[in-house]
């Protein structure tokens, strides 16, 4: 059983979980609260990582970190118990940001040392290239067109695009279902590339977020939204009543970090502290205290690809 699977199961009981008892924002909307990795008082709490001191390294990248006394991480902000900001709070949580606490603590950055920044799909080359972020870790899949751009440590996690529609919709089950229907999906993700092929004959819509999708599609200005697996079965669990995945999923999608093109160094550390905090047990713990609270074990991650 592949990892992916596991983690979907994990964030589609889980968001049935948040939906159940969260408090605040109103239930069965885009916008409604669902917490990242927040359990009761039996749940398993996350994880604290060892914070390595001296760390040196030939990275232009880290040593302008190392300078300003923080690193600065591109994160998702709007996918339940993968990468989330509580609007109210700040607070973020989920699997993809335990994972970026893992590897900073790894390159000697507490969770007081890190600044994350919401970068949207579209946007995330360019902040990285740019240097407005160290390194992104959110759902990025690893794919050769990319690699033109940035760099890659990982991949850490693999998922698979899916669809979520309307809970009365009968006449989208799959992929191959699509021609003529407006699909939602992000700018600048391989989820829209992808479904932008023309034997889908698909109407595609192209917006920033998430939450936009979604409201389009609760809202029947959309008949589907397409990304990967696990983020709509998010969704479908956050709305229950409304809202569901069909068909299988219909690709592969290694998720990496993102870093600077030339900044090997960094890239092939950010390898090795992938590596060592699943030989450690940290991932471990960390899947159990995000999506694991489901009770759906972790599966053995991804090998990782060094280049």
């Amino acid at each position: 059983m592949k990892f992916r699977n596991a983690a979907a199961a994990a964030v589609a009981v889980l968001a049935l979980t948040a939906t159940a008892t969260a408090c605040g924002g109103k239930a069965g909307t885009p916008d409604a609260q669902a917490p990242g990795g927040a359990g009761g008082s039996s749940a398993p709490a996350t994880p604290t990582y060892a914070v390595k001191s001296g760390v040196t390294l030939d990275s232009p990248t880290l040593k302008r970190a190392q300078a300003r006394g923080k690193l600065i991480v591109g994160a998702k902000a709007d996918q339940p118990f993968l990468g989330f900001e509580d609007p109210s709070s700040g607070k973020r949580t989920g699997f993809d940001i335990e994972i970026a606490k893992m590897l900073a603590a790894s390159l000697g950055f507490g969770p007081d040392k890190i600044e994350f920044k919401t970068v949207d799909s579209a946007n995330r080359e360019t902040a990285i290239s740019k240097g407005d972020v160290d390194f992104y870790v959110g759902t990025y899949t690893i794919n050769d067109k990319r690699k033109q751009q940035v760099g890659f440590a990982g991949p850490y996690y693999m998922a698979g695009q899916d669809l979520l529609v309307a809970k009365d919709n009968t006449a989208i089950t799959g992929p191959d279902t699509l021609k003529g229907k407006k699909v939602c999906s992000i700018t600048g993700s391989t989820p829209l590339q992808r479904i932008s092929d023309k034997k889908y004959g698909a109407d595609v819509v192209a917006l920033g977020k998430y939450s936009d999708c979604v409201k389009q599609l609760t809202d029947g200005q959309v008949d589907a939204l397409t990304t990967d697996d696990a983020i709509l079965k998010g969704y479908a669990a956050q709305m229950s009543a409304k809202l569901k995945v069909v068909g299988k999923p219909f690709s592969q999608e290694p998720y990496g970090v993102g870093v600077a093109k030339d900044d090997k160094a960094l890239r092939l550390a950010l390898d090795d502290a992938i590596k060592a905090h699943e030989d450690n047990g940290d991932y471990k713990k960390a899947y159990d205290a995000t999506l694991g609270l489901s009770g759906a074990p972790a599966q053995q991650p991804p090998a990782i690809e060094r280049y």
